[in-house]
C-alpha cells in the first residue's frame, strides 16, 4: 500500500508537556511510555499507549467472536465450485458479516462507527459482491438508502399513532420521504387519509395515487427486458410531465412538490435537503427519478457531481464521502486504503479485503514487500488480537490461513502470550503441538517447568520437563526428588515416578529415579532377590548421583543379612561414617562366608 498521506493521531502524555526526559519500550500491542528520572529519589509514572483500544470493548468483542465463524467458513468455500454458487455463496457471507455488525449496533448506545463500517460493506457488497448490473442496480441501491435512513418509519409509527395523522405537522414530511425513497406504495396509503379530508380535491389526489400506481420498477426476475422497461418508464415520465406542465397540482403545494419530485426536478430535489440527509440518498432519488437504467461504468459520474451539488461548497468531505465516492468510482483498492485511515482498528478492512479477495477481485494487487494485500490486512487484524487476554485464541486461525507469513507471525506472537495458569499453558501447547511447531512447545514446558520447580511441585514440573524433552531440566528435577528422599524418607508423586515408562530414558539420572522406586516396589513385594539384582545393577551401573551412594549402601544392609545369599561378590570403599562403614564390613563379611560356604559345597 502507499504511504499514509493524513497525520496521525496524537495521543497527549503528561509528562511531555511538562519539559521531562522520556523513555520508552515497545511491546506487541502498544507502547510503554515512563519518565526517565535521574535523581536517586523521586517517583515516576508508566503510561501505555495502546494503538487498538476497541479490542477493550465488550461489544466490539462480540463482533470479533462472530465474525471469525463466519471468516473461518468462508476459507472452506471450494474452488471448483461453479462461478454462479459461489456468488450467491458469497452474497450470503457478506449478509452475515452485516447481521453480525448490526446485531452490535442494538447493543452498543454510540453507533456511529459500527453504523459508517455497515453503511460501507453494504455499498460494497451492491457494487463489488453482488456487482448488480444496470436495472437490478437501481433496486439494490434502493434497499441500501432504505436501510440506513429509517428515521423515516420512527416519524411514521409517530404521525399514525396520533388523534389525527393527516393533520400531524410530519404529515407531510413523512409522504415526501416515502417519495424519496421509492416507496410509493407507503406513499399512496398516507396520502389516502388526506384525501378524505379534502373531498373538493378528490380528483386530484386521485390522479395522483394513479401517476403513483403506474411508476415501472424493473424485475429482474420477469420476463422483460431492460430495454422494454426503459421505454414503458420513458412513457411514464412523459405523463407526469405533461401533468406538471398542465398545472394539475398548481392548487395543492404538496401534491405539486411530489410531481416535481417525481419528474426528477434537481433543485426541487435539493430544496429538501433536510429530509434527503446525505448526498448519497440524493444521488438514489435522482437516479430513481431521471436515470433508472444506470450502468455500473456510468455511476461515478452522476455520484461526483450529485456530492458537488449537495454539499456546501465551502466544505470538506468527510473521510466517510471520500470512501463512499471511491465505492461508486468502482475503485476496491482506494476504498480500503481510505478505510484503513478512517477506521481505528483493522476487523473490517480485514474482513472484507480477505472476501474480495475471495471474489478474485484484489488478484492484481500484490505489495512490494512480499505479502499480498489480503494476508497483510489479516496479519496485521490477527496481531492485534494477539494482545489481549481471550481473543488470541482467534488470532490463530486467521494467521492459519495467511500462507506466506501467518506461520512466522504466530511463532512470534504466541510467544508474548502469557502463561497465568497451566489451563493456559494446555491450550498454548496444544494450538503448537498441532501445528509442529517443536521450539515453541519446548520453550513452553520449559517455562511451566521451571515455575513449577519454583512453587516445589516436582511431580508437574518433572512432568512438563518431560514433555519438553530437555535432559538437563529433567536431570535437575530427578535430584530434587531424589534430595527430597534424604529428607523425607519418602517419595512425592508416585503415580507419575511408577508410570515414567520409555521417558525414563531421556536422562541417566531420571532413569535412576525410577530404576530406584523401582527396587523399592520390589523390596516392598518381599521380592528380595529381584531387588538386591536390581540395587547391584544401580551400583555398578554409575548413574547414581554421588550424595546417594551411601543411601543405596544402606539399602543394601538388610538384603545382605538375609539366609539366602544376594550378592556373590560385592567391593566398595568410600570415605564415609566410621560407624555405617563397620556395619557394612560386618554384614559383607558375612555375606562373603555364607557365599564361600556355599560355593565349597557347591564343588564338593
Amino acid at each position: 500500500m502507499e504511504e499514509v498521506d493524513v497525520e496521525p493521531a496524537i495521543t497527549n502524555i503528561p509528562a511531555v508537556s511538562n519539559g521531562k526526559h522520556l523513555g520508552f519500550a515497545w511491546g506487541p500491542g502498544d507502547i510503554l511510555v515512563y519518565e526517565t528520572i535521574y535523581k536517586p529519589s523521586g517517583s515516576c509514572f508508566v503510561h501505555e499507549v495502546r494503538k487498538d483500544e476497541d479490542i477493550y470493548s465488550p461489544i466490539l468483542r462480540k463482533l470479533f467472536n462472530e465474525s471469525h465463524h463466519i471468516f473461518v467458513g468462508l476459507q472452506t468455500i471450494k474452488e471448483d465450485l461453479p462461478s454462479k454458487n459461489k456468488k450467491n455463496q458469497f452474497v450470503s457471507i457478506s449478509k452475515n458479516y452485516r447481521s453480525v455488525i448490526r446485531a452490535c449496533m442494538e447493543e452498543l448506545q454510540q453507533v456511529s462507527i459500527l453504523l459508517a463500517i455497515e453503511l460501507i460493506w453494504n455499498l460494497c457488497e451492491v457494487l463489488f459482491i453482488d456487482a448488480a448490473p444496470a436495472g437490478s442496480l437501481l433496486l439494490h441501491l434502493l434497499d441500501w438508502v432504505r436501510l440506513h435512513k429509517a428515521d423515516v418509519d420512527e416519524k411514521a409509527r409517530e404521525v399514525l399513532q396520533s388523534e389525527s395523522a393527516a393533520e400531524h405537522r410530519d404529515y407531510w414530511d413523512v409522504v415526501v420521504s416515502y417519495v424519496l425513497q421509492g416507496r410509493l406504495e407507503e406513499a399512496r396509503q398516507m396520502l389516502v387519509k388526506q384525501a378524505t379530508l379534502q373531498p373538493a380535491a378528490r380528483n386530484m389526489y386521485k390522479l395522483m395515487d394513479t401517476l403513483l400506481s403506474r411508476m415501472p420498477f424493473y424485475n429482474p426476475g420477469g420476463t422483460q427486458t431492460l430495454t422494454e422497461f426503459d421505454v414503458k418508464w420513458r412513457n411514464w415520465h412523459e405523463e407526469v410531465d405533461r401533468c406538471l406542465q398542465d398545472n394539475s397540482f398548481a392548487s395543492n403545494q404538496h401534491l405539486e412538490l411530489i410531481c416535481k419530485i417525481l419528474v426528477g426536478d434537481e433543485d426541487t430535489l435539493l430544496e429538501h435537503k433536510e429530509l434527503l440527509s446525505t448526498w448519497y440518498h440524493f444521488l438514489v432519488t435522482r437516479m430513481l427519478f431521471c436515470h433508472p437504467t444506470v450502468k455500473p461504468t456510468e455511476l461515478h459520474y452522476y455520484a461526483q457531481s450529485c456530492m458537488t451539488m449537495f454539499l456546501d461548497m465551502r466544505s470538506v468531505p468527510e473521510p466517510l464521502d471520500s470512501i463512499l465516492l471511491a465505492a461508486f468510482e468502482y475503485d476496491i483498492h482506494q476504498v480500503i486504503k481510505d478505510c484503513s485511515i478512517a477506521l481505528n482498528n483493522w476487523w473490517f478492512v480485514a474482513h472484507l479485503t480477505d472476501l474480495l479477495d475471495h471474489c478474485k477481485l484484489l488478484q492484481s494487487h500484490n505489495l512490494h514487500f512480499g505479502s499480498n494485500l489480503r494476508e497483510f490486512l489479516l496479519l496485521e487484524y490477527a496481531s492485534g488480537l494477539f494482545t489481549h487476554h481471550s481473543l488470541w485464541q482467534l488470532a490463530v486461525d486467521y494467521f492459519d490461513h495467511c500462507p506466506e507469513f501467518g506461520r512466522v507471525y504466530l511463532e512470534l506472537q504466541i510467544e508474548h502470550v502469557p502463561l497465568e495458569t497451566e489451563r493456559k499453558a494446555l491450550k498454548v501447547l496444544r494450538i503448537c503441538e498441532e501445528r509442529q511447531m517443536s521450539e515453541q512447545v519446548r520453550s513452553i514446558c520449559k517455562i511451566m517447568a521451571m515455575r513449577s520447580l519454583r512453587n516445589n511441585r516436582l511431580g508437574s514440573a518433572l512432568s512438563w520437563s518431560i514433555r519438553a524433552k530437555d535432559a538437563a531440566l529433567a536431570t535437575l528435577i530427578s535430584e530434587r526428588f531424589l534430595h527430597d528422599y534424604c529428607t523425607r524418607g519418602t517419595f512425592s508423586d508416585l503415580d507419575l515416578i511408577d508410570n515414567l515408562g520409555p521417558a525414563m530414558l531421556l536422562s541417566d539420572r531420571l532413569t535412576f529415579l525410577g530404576k530406584y522406586r523401582e527396587f523399592h516396589k520390589l523390596y516392598g513385594e518381599k521380592r528380595f532377590r529381584e531387588a538386591a539384582k536390581l540395587l547391584l545393577s544401580l551400583m555398578t551401573a554409575k548413574i547414581a548421583p554421588r550424595s546417594f551412594w551411601m543411601t543405596l549402601l544402606t539399602d543394601a544392609l538388610p538384603l545382605l543379612e538375609q539366609k539366602e545369599v544376594s550378592h556373590n561378590q560385592y567391593t566398595q570403599e568410600e570415605d564415609i561414617e566410621q560407624t555405617k562403614v563397620e556395619l557394612l564390613r560386618l554384614a559383607l563379611a558375612r555375606n562373603l562366608a555364607m557365599a564361600i560356604v556355599k560355593e565349597g559345597t557347591v564343588e564338593s
